[in-house]
């Protein structure tokens, strides 16, 4: 690792918030080193509970984080958010500023706020967000909150980074929540319904247990996001912020809160502490983590694979000129494939003949 890292990642973990920020630059700006230091940052990640917020743009999502975020401090406990902002089209960079909507927090620097550009680069966004909320483990955070932009495939696939995951259903949602159902439903842990003071909540608190109680019938989520038989025939809820952690799965509650006043925002902070414990006593925790892991290296595969055979595309001529090939009727983009992956193919046989060769050794 270079030297300048090196006393980088020293600093990061001695505390400094200034080295925190300068990691999550080079983890978002995928500069040089970038992976030598997220590498070192696994050997210390591990400790923090990883939130994820999501849920449809107005549902209030920010100005419930920064209440969450205060509730914590209050209980003595360290913060990092993670805010996914839509991107500048001129700059590339974030926009909202979630800053600006977390004013309770605004001078505590046990509460660190990063934004991170949605740019848009299919996969990218969630591996830069999960590589920055390892740095956010490794540096001592407790929590740890990602907070998306909506909760389009994009959100949905940057919330998995999260260990539980909150959607937030604005009252009155109306055939909204009728949408949900595509796949809210599967990550969903805990549902939130913000804004409860205003017409409609009560109606949209019954639609979702509706909802929830139709996906245990129909065994929607099963053995997805919720673990092993999740929402597989658990008891229900008698009441609002009341889940099941039955031995068939996990319920997601729905709680009801107020973010502007703070009202709701213990009980949902209990719902996300009971969840945490289905997790660990359950053992889901631990086998979303070797998903999640095994996502990563699957994720990192396919950029790395698809680098060499950018590369090795420019060596045969360039893409241009091979299109070109094609459009002449001199070959076909199977052959082409197929060329271009022979020498990539021959260095995975002889890696495995080796392997071979040595297992036979031994």
């Amino acid at each position: 690792m270079d030297p300048d890292d090196e006393a980088l990642l020293e600093a990061l973990l001695a505390g400094e918030h200034r080295a925190l920020a300068r990691v999550i630059s080079k983890i978002e700006n995928r500069s040089p080193g970038y992976r030598d230091l997220v590498s070192e940052l696994y050997a210390h990640t591990g400790n923090a509970d990883v939130i994820g917020i999501t849920g449809s743009p107005g549902a209030g999502k920010s100005t419930l984080v920064d209440k969450l975020a205060e509730e914590y401090r209050d209980r003595g406990e360290t913060v990092g958010v993670i805010a996914i902002d839509p991107s500048s089209p001129f700059t590339g960079g974030a926009v909202l500023g979630d800053r600006i909507r977390m004013a309770s927090t605004v001078g505590d620097m046990d509460v660190f706020v990063r934004s991170m550009s949605a740019r848009g680069t299919l996969g990218g966004l969630s591996t830069a967000t999960a590589d920055a909320v390892k740095a956010m483990d490794a540096f001592g955070k407790d929590k740890v909150i990602i907070e998306t932009v909506g909760a389009g495939q994009n959100e949905i696939d940057i919330v998995r980074t999260a260990d539980t995951v909150a959607v937030l259903v604005p009252p009155g949602s109306g055939d909204d929540i009728q949408t949900l159902k595509a796949g809210i439903l599967e990550i969903a842990d805990v549902f939130v319904v913000n804004k409860a003071d205003r017409d409609g909540a009560d109606r949209t608190v019954q639609e979702l247990r509706e909802m929830v109680h139709l996906g245990e019938e129909g065994g929607l989520g099963g053995g997805g996001h919720h673990g092993a038989g999740a929402m597989g025939g658990g008891n229900g809820r008698d009441e609002v912020g009341e889940g099941d952690d039955s031995e068939d799965g996990w319920t997601p509650p729905i709680v009801e809160t107020v973010a502007t006043k703070g009202t709701g925002v213990e009980t949902f902070i209990d719902e996300l502490a009971n969840h945490r414990t289905y997790l660990v006593d359950s053992g889901t925790r631990a086998e979303k983590a070797r998903q999640r892991y095994a996502e990563e290296i699957r994720t990192l595969l396919r950029e790395d694979v698809h680098a060499m055979l950018e590369d090795e595309l420019a060596a045969s001529g360039g893409i241009d000129d091979l299109a070109d090939a094609v459009r002449r009727g001199e070959t076909d983009p199977y052959s082409i494939a197929g060329d271009v992956l022979a020498p990539v193919a021959a260095c995975v046989e002889n890696l495995e003949t080796d392997a071979d060769a040595d297992s036979g050794t031994e």
